[in-house]
């Protein structure tokens, strides 16, 4: 599929060329992770997910609707950090990543949606995910929003944080289901794999005013629908994934559940890297058809 791009100057024409040349070599992509929270839809009538409106000054996709996500810190990588779930190693086939590259990825996408959501993905080794990380005061130590600013400023890393609150990362909360690579044409590129998760009982989304202006829980079929009337901003891969949960979600009898269990049956998530072109002084992303991109 060709999608036409409202945006193209000569600075991108002339980085095409370069690569075309072989004047210049593609910008190595960074390693990131993002995850799609889901929460059951008012009166029973499937899912929602949490999105995330990017503040107009961000540099990458300012105004689109996003999950929560980022790119992978060197901290993810090497954290001493508690681990309950599928090892590393089963991540890593899933995603084509060695086993170091899917733990620093679960890292980040915990790490992020903490972050960016202040939903936190962890819990006690022995027991379920955390309950609330709402409360604002804590006699016996950081309240979690001033937990989640260190974290924001790098005051603490995610391992420090769960260690010292007896916790551990809840790995099997993440459900792996897509890999996307940002087009070789673009200066600023991202090997992106993608994650679900339900949103632990008791907590509640906030978002982070430094990168989102907005949130909202959105069935995933009424977001395509409301990018298709101009309402909203979404990236071809946020599309393309809302729209593998809308077809999951086939109403009552779904659940956030049932959701999970058929995204997590893909035993090998395969990238997908669409392609940037320039023709006739008109900007085009070629996505490949399979994906299933739906605007």
């Amino acid at each position: 599929m060709r999608i036409r791009l409202d945006w193209f100057g000569e600075k991108l024409a002339q980085r095409l060329a370069d690569l075309e040349a072989g004047r210049i070599a593609p910008a190595a992509p960074r390693d990131a992770a993002t995850v799609m929270l889901l929460r059951p839809a008012a009166a029973g009538t499937g899912v929602e997910v949490l999105m995330l409106r990017r503040v107009a000054a961000m540099k990458f996709a300012p105004g689109a609707y996003v999950f929560p996500g980022g790119s992978v810190d060197p901290a993810d990588y090497d954290a001493p950090v508690g681990w309950h779930g599928p090892d590393p190693a089963e991540f890593g086939a899933r995603l084509g990543a060695s086993a170091e590259m899917a733990r620093a990825l679960v890292c980040a996408a915990v790490r992020e949606t903490f972050e960016e959501a202040g939903v936190l993905l962890a819990g006690a080794p022995d027991g379920g995910p955390v309950a609330d990380t709402s409360d604002t005061s804590d006699p016996f130590g950081p309240s979690w929003e001033a937990e989640r600013a260190a974290l924001v400023a790098g005051d603490v890393t995610l391992a420090e944080l769960l260690s010292r609150r007896g916790l551990v990362l809840r790995a099997d909360l993440l459900v792996p289901w897509a890999r996307w690579i940002t087009p070789e044409g673009e200066p600023r590129r991202f090997d992106a794999r993608f994650f679900a998760a339900a949103l632990p009982a008791g907590q509640v989304a906030t978002g982070h005013a430094a990168e989102s202006d907005r949130i909202e829980w959105l069935r995933p079929a009424d977001a395509i629908e409301s990018a298709r009337a101009g309402q909203i901003s979404l990236l071809p891969p946020t599309a393309t994934t809302l729209h593998d949960f809308a077809m999951a979600d086939d109403g009552p009898a779904a659940g956030q559940d049932a959701v999970l269990e058929v995204l997590g049956r893909r035993p090998v998530i395969e990238p997908v890297m669409p392609r940037l072109v320039l023709e006739d002084g008109q900007a085009w992303l070629d996505v490949p058809d399979e994906v299933g991109y739906p605007l």
